[in-house]
């Protein structure tokens, strides 16, 4: 039987591995908006065609390397390819309208996003599939009822190593500092010979990878995979991104793991309230962002933008 604050550490874990895989994704949306001001929503089906991805791939090669060597090299090779997909979709759908209304962009994103979504749909029958990693999900750590299993460790170091390895590439690299200026004056890049196309296209290719690299460990956690996940949780993510700031990159990380850790423990309050707490999940997402943008409109660590005329 769980006491009260054993319930409250399980689902504080429970929390940060669900907030992790949100930070992932809000992270694209963040870097995608912070460089050229687009509300990129086809980055939640890209998340999704990432989880596909990594399913198939380990389906052909998990006999020759199970386990979690197998699971990297999935997810991987997720990350090549949702990265193509990237930077093909910047190049054919939204380079070309750059320079368009913020709106027509917006419009264009949507569309990209259907594509993709009905692709899907049809090339999997609509069709759920199930992601069988082979892992014990049993071994880990148990401190009296508070369980960690290794599978959560392992997926909250990869999440981490991912975050921590954008911060410094973002922060330390002539790439990196090529990619802020451009989200600072992007005129002014263009006249001081940055090529702004090409680390436009980088920056959609990077925030891809990390939405495959949140897909792939989402299949081995929850174990399933089906055309439909890339859409609600792509706007948690949005809603995560918004929360912590919409363009900081620290913002996004910290909005989706708030957002997870509200979700696992207020669900948990609610049933034990006798209220179907998973029924309302999604309401405290976009309860949580209605409150933040009314006391914090750029969010937790946004700024405030000022134009000059």
């Amino acid at each position: 039987m769980f006491s009260t604050w054993e319930l409250i550490l399980q689902q504080f874990i429970n929390g940060l591995i669900l907030g992790s895989f949100y930070a992932l994704v809000a992270l694209g949306y963040s870097m995608v908006y912070g460089i050229i001001k687009l509300f990129n929503f086809a980055h939640g089906d890209i998340y999704m065609t990432g989880a596909f991805v990594c399913l198939l791939i380990f389906g052909f090669i998990s006999e020759a390397i199970p386990g979690w060597p197998g699971i990297i090299c999935s997810i991987l090779a997720a990350m090549c390819l949702t990265a193509a997909v990237g930077f093909l979709t910047q190049r054919f759908a939204y380079r070309p309208m750059l320079s368009a209304p913020r709106l027509s962009l917006m419009i264009t994103a949507i569309g990209v996003s259907l594509i993709i979504y009905n692709s899907v749909m049809v090339i999997t029958s609509s069709r759920p599939f199930f992601f069988h990693s082979g892992l014990d999900n049993s071994e880990g750590i148990h401190i009296g009822n508070i369980s960690i299993t290794y599978i959560q460790i392992i997926m909250l170091a990869i999440s981490a190593s991912a975050m921590i390895g954008l911060t410094l590439f973002i922060g330390r690299t002539m790439l990196g500092k090529a990619m802020r200026a451009i989200a600072l004056d992007q005129d002014t890049c263009l006249l001081m010979g940055i090529n702004v196309k090409r680390v436009i296209g980088i920056t959609f290719a990077i925030g891809s990878a990390l939405a495959a690299v949140a897909g792939g460990l989402y299949c081995v956690y929850y174990g399933n995979v089906q055309y439909s996940m890339g859409y609600i949780f792509g706007i948690k993510a949005f809603t995560a991104a918004v929360i912590g700031g919409i363009g900081s990159i620290p913002g996004a990380m910290l909005g989706g793991l708030l957002l997870g850790l509200l979700e696992a423990l207020g669900t948990q309050l609610l049933t034990s309230l006798g209220v179907s707490g998973s029924a309302w999940k999604d309401a405290f997402a976009f309860g949580l962002l209605i409150v933040i943008l009314i006391f914090r409109p750029n969010g937790l660590m946004g700024k405030t933008v000022i134009e000059r005329m």
